[in-house]
């Protein structure tokens, strides 16, 4: 680790001249990606046509630099709808291109319009009769004539102050593949469920598809106790399920109310209350607010900040105990 009373101290002026280096950056980037608003035309709509017709993947290509952003286009359209994978092209000429089929699209990546490796495998793709979408910054390049549809991603300069640092090309790249990916996707009806299906494990996947029934309590976890039963017994129901509240009961097992922490406060606060003698009936809320087993948990979520409070019992059609459920669980969960 740096000894930090050695390191040199940058002085003012050397601060200001590496903020001012930062911002230009980011202005010839700004520029080079409002240029694209130019090229959104015909072919940019052919390239798009092409792709809501591929009834196999869209495979996406490119060296270098291009790759790593190919790799990245490819993602953002399987997640959206669009099955596609990126293909190293110089692994593609040594077997990889028996991973293309005549079902597919290839959208080919290249700043230059006449990368080596992507050359190579151009009579191949070709011969597979597939389409061919190119995203160069060459219009008369080699790979730009080649192919069905070419999209322009050419930049005014890059933002390495030696003009060779893919930097300001890379991002007009990317940003057309965004571009391409979420047209896509509206012409798909792509939905937010449908996304979520698709990212199971995330956060948004979370709250789009797990239910309470998938995560709340039951059968002898739920905390209950019958009507008849004291305070101090319904304290001891608390204890030992430890979810801060307990259902209560009548003698046909129908649920007639909730006891909480907030009613333990409230009774507690009472000084003609004999909480050792009163039956917990006498200090419960009744009714308490109650959901479905099938509705979202994220939705179960909602309810409990609306009414601020931290638990919930779940019932089915017939108004019939048969869950519980608390923030706790929502927590493990991580639909919050």
């Amino acid at each position: 680790m740096p000894d930090q009373d050695n390191m040199r101290k940058v002085t003012e002026r050397e601060a200001g001249k590496i903020k001012s280096l930062g911002l230009a950056v980011i202005e010839t980037e700004l520029a080079a990606i409002s240029a694209l608003q130019r090229r959104i035309g015909e072919d940019f709509v052919q390239a798009c046509h092409h792709m809501l017709n591929c009834q196999g993947r869209i495979v996406v290509i490119g060296m270098g630099k291009s790759g790593h952003i190919g790799g990245k286009i490819a993602a953002t359209l399987a997640s959206t709808g669009s099955p596609a994978f990126f293909v190293h092209p110089g692994e593609a000429s040594h077997g990889d291109l028996g991973m293309i089929t005549t079902n597919d699209v290839v959208l080919a990546l290249s700043n230059s319009g006449e990368t080596g490796e992507v050359l190579t495998i151009l009579p191949l793709i070709k011969r597979l009769g597939v389409p061919l979408i190119a995203l160069t910054g060459n219009p008369q390049s080699t790979l730009a004539t080649t192919a069905h549809a070419h999209i322009d991603v050419t930049v005014e300069k890059e933002a390495c102050p030696l003009g060779l640092a893919p930097t300001s090309s890379t991002t007009a790249t990317l940003v057309m593949g965004d571009a391409l990916a979420i047209a896509l996707l509206e012409a798909r009806g792509f939905t937010a469920k449908d996304f979520a299906l698709s990212h199971p494990g995330g956060a948004l996947g979370r709250r789009l598809l797990l239910h309470v029934d998938d995560i709340m309590h039951k059968g002898t976890e739920i905390p209950k106790v019958p009507d008849n039963a004291l305070l101090s017994d319904a304290l001891l129901e608390m204890g030992k399920k430890g979810m801060g509240m307990t259902a209560v009961v009548n003698q046909q097992d129908e649920l007639i109310g909730i006891f909480t922490d907030g009613d333990l406060r409230r009774a507690l606060d009472d000084p003609l209350l004999d909480i050792r003698q009163a039956p917990v009936s006498a200090v419960m809320t009744r009714g308490g607010t109650q959901i479905r087993s099938d509705i979202l948990a994220a939705e179960a979520l909602q309810i409990m900040e609306q009414h601020k409070i931290n638990a919930l019992l779940v019932v089915n059609s017939q108004d019939e105990l048969v869950g519980a459920l608390n923030m706790h669980d929502l927590l493990r969960a991580g639909v919050v």
